[in-house]
């Protein structure tokens, strides 16, 4: 099936829009051309972008070097800095730096704003050149290196907790209670001045555009979307021409705020996730400028960081400097098809204008997600590095990396998409393509996590494929299921289902499960569910379950040498471990009829004594109790303590206390389920047999969707390995399973 990714949005009635009328820019570019090292910026000719497109000519505006800074929002930032003063101080418009700063040096005012980063950096220029304290708030996550940057320029940085949109409330909250400026390109329920005076800034750059072109007229401008406010001074500079201009604006994939906004007619604060593009990682449209953008943009669409990423290496080998966000205007281009640039009115005589708004900057190397092939994308998920942070000897980084992919790959193909980290560091992702209504729901659930990559043998991180099979390590547990998974959720998107489909990509499996757990607690909920586990193409409908108890042998402490005043903890630890081993192998004979074979028991960790010339005080064992279908954590601590009370009934001073630490139930479904029968009939046309239902000893997550009412089964890839030295899946297995996926969900959800 087709992997069709976000189409761009087009509006027609653009075309015959006109801009509003605005004020002349002549004072404006005065004070630009007074300011530190002014000189108009670059306009670049790309003949060999206007080949490859089929244009006439594509022009580039570099904003790489304004006023020695790497990007272009000094312009806005210089001139709203100025507006707000000398509206503060009652200075008149034509006034020159000198007699500003000679008026603030009776009456300094302290400077506020939030950004992800080149705003906030002119901000610290403006400061210094006005010698004015200012403080900057940045968001979660935002890069070092931006940051020892701002500071750089003499500016406080204070990094938020929260997001892009959180920032700015906190800056605007600073200078409320400080008596400052908060100076910001984001207009906001009141807070609209000051966005528009930096508007009215950023258009010195487009007019030196219109210098450059002389007589010839621009068809087609691209320009990059945060939250608008630069888009808006392109929009209302093009659309007041005579002859106006098509505005094309772009976005980084996952901060579609304009697209989003535009497709749904209103604004709505979007929740985005990382992008390299981190000055366009914005949620929420400027109010200022959302009624002229859906007015006046002609089209909208979005890049992966990928593909901005490649533009970049294409310009900085042309010589010309640009970063993700600068670059983005050119991979907007060359993303565009042929209906595309028909609708847009491209011909061999059009003339394009991309406006690159930063230089090049330090970014990490983001991966491709234009990949819809399953075992490429399993090969991908496995090259990204997610071992779980509480297991192995070297805690592994977690799920942040392989969550902001998948989200990411989501975004691509326009899924909606929903980020869980209600534990910090641990995120899981809900994929959800949404039917018509009145069917049936299904969740495919993944574990996104793998264990340590200690003790792999080659390199654990490959994704190498070699006779068949693709190793490293989660190649079966489980990334070929997610991948396989991932992929029926998009084919399902052109199936013309009534009921919905989840993916559910969750973190922390291979420990405590918390993903799932917090994936539910968010109220995702289905009909059904398939956790894509690798089970060799068997069908499991039955898997046992664990409790995890610990127990505390008391003894007395004492001088290594008072044998008449100390009792051994550890020595009366004996005692029950013994007991422990005789029930251990009583288990063993245990028939249950379950299909997952018998419960049993075992003595994970003892930890007892604090010196060797001491007696030991305290003894404590933790124990793990794998359960079968039937049988609770009640009814194992009651077993358990029948164990420690027939000790204490016949040692002397044996004390002791036992308390159950955490429990996962067991799993079962009936094979007579109608979900059953469904998955039954659809994995045996796929396989061209009938397919093996199967009960097995381990324990997933299946436990906790069939506890909240969902009916699940596991289902997936064919490998070996798990958790081993050398792990593999069968390739081919990988694209049956996301096959079969697709019909499944298609059979389920109609």
């Amino acid at each position: 099936m087709t992997r069709s990714r976000r189409p761009v949005y087009f509006n027609p009635s653009a075309r015959s829009w006109v801009a509003p009328p605005t004020t002349s820019t002549e004072l404006v570019t005065k004070f630009h051309q007074q300011l530190p090292n002014y000189k108009p910026t670059r306009l670049v000719s790309l003949d060999e972008v206007a080949k490859e497109i089929g244009v006439k000519n594509v022009f580039l505006k570099d904003e790489s070097d304004r006023f020695g800074l790497p990007a272009f929002k000094i312009l806005g930032a210089s001139w709203g800095v100025f507006r707000a003063i000398a509206q503060t101080l009652g200075l008149l418009l034509d006034a020159d730096i000198v007699t500003v700063k000679q008026v603030l040096a009776k009456s300094s005012i302290p400077l506020y704003t939030a950004t992800d980063g080149n705003h906030g950096r002119a901000m610290a220029r403006m400061g210094a050149i006005l010698s004015l304290p200012v403080e900057i708030h940045v968001p979660a996550g935002t890069n070092a290196t931006t940051i020892d940057l701002i500071q750089s320029e003499g500016a406080n940085v204070v990094i938020s907790a929260g997001t892009y949109d959180d920032a700015v409330l906190e800056a605007q909250k600073a200078a409320e209670m400080n008596g400052g400026l908060l100076i910001q390109d984001y207009g906001f329920g009141s807070y609209e001045e000051i966005p528009a005076w930096i508007i009215e800034g950023y258009r010195t750059m487009l007019y030196e555009v219109d210098e450059d072109l002389g007589d010839v007229q621009a068809d087609l401008v691209i320009a990059p979307v945060g939250v608008g406010s630069f888009a808006h001074a392109v929009v209302s500079h093009y659309k007041s021409k005579e002859t106006p201009a098509t505005v094309l604006t772009v976005e980084p994939d996952t901060a579609a705020c304009l697209w989003k906004s535009l497709r749904r007619g209103a604004v709505r604060t979007e929740k985005t996730t990382h992008t390299t593009m981190a000055g366009l990682n914005c949620g929420t449209v400027s109010s200022i400028s959302w009624p002229l953008l859906q007015s006046g943009v002609d089209a909208s669409l979005t890049i992966s960081d990928y593909e901005s990423h490649m533009a970049s290496i294409y310009l900085n080998g042309l010589g010309v400097s640009s970063g993700p966000c600068g670059a983005a205007p050119l991979a907007a281009l060359r993303r565009l098809n042929a209906s595309d640039k028909a609708k847009l009115g491209l011909d061999h005589n059009s003339i394009v204008v991309l406006l690159s708004t930063e230089g090049t900057r330090d970014y990490d190397t983001p991966l491709d997600v234009s990949t819809g092939d399953p075992v490429a994308l399993t090969q991908t998920l496995v090259q990204t590095n997610s071992a779980n942070p509480e297991l192995g000897s070297t805690p592994g980084p977690g799920e942040g990396a392989i969550a902001q992919y998948i989200a990411s790959w989501l975004e691509h193909r326009d899924i909606e998409t929903h980020w869980i980290e209600t534990t910090k560091g641990r995120p899981s992702v809900v994929g959800v393509v949404r039917g018509s209504g009145g069917g049936k729901s299904i969740m495919l659930n993944g574990h996104i996590d793998t264990v340590t990559l200690s003790g792999y043998d080659c390199d654990p991180l490959s994704g190498e494929i070699k006779e068949g099979k693709l190793y490293g390590r989660g190649s079966a547990d489980m990334k070929c299921g997610v991948a396989a998974a991932l992929v029926a959720l998009v084919n399902s998107k052109l199936l013309d289902l009534r009921g919905d489909v989840v993916f559910a990509g969750v973190a922390d499996e291979e420990a405590r499960s918390i993903g799932t757990e917090q994936v539910l607690e968010a109220g995702w909920r289905t009909d059904a569910a398939i956790v894509t586990e690798p089970s060799n193409l068997n069908i499991i409908h039955a898997h046992k379950g664990y409790v995890w108890l610990e127990v505390d042998i008391h003894g007395l402490a004492a001088h290594g040498s008072r044998a008449d005043l100390g009792v051994d903890a550890i020595s009366r630890a004996g005692y029950f471990l013994v007991e422990l081993d005789r029930y251990s192998r009583k288990l063993l004979e245990f028939d249950a009829n379950t299909g997952v074979g018998p419960p049993s028991v075992h003595a994970s960790l003892i930890k007892g004594g604090e010196e060797v010339s001491s007696y030991p005080a305290l003894c404590t064992i933790t124990i793990e109790r794998r359960t079968v279908p039937g049988e609770t954590s009640d009814t194992v601590k009651a077993e358990i303590q029948a164990l420690l009370d027939k000790v204490a009934n016949e040692i002397t001073d044996f004390s002791y206390d036992l308390r159950v630490t955490f429990e996962r139930s067991p799993f079962s479904i009936s094979l007579d389920d109608s979900f059953a029968s469904l998955v039954r009939d659809v994995v045996g046309q796929s396989l061209v047999e009938d397919p093996t239902f199967r009960g097995e000893p381990y324990w997933t997550d299946c436990a906790l969707l069939a506890d909240s009412g969902i009916s699940a089964l596991i289902w997936g890839p064919r490998g070996e390995g798990l958790h081993a030295k050398e792990e593999w899946v069968d390739i081919n297995s990988v694209r049956v399973v996301a096959d079969a996926l697709t019909g499944i969900v298609n059979r389920f959800c109609k």
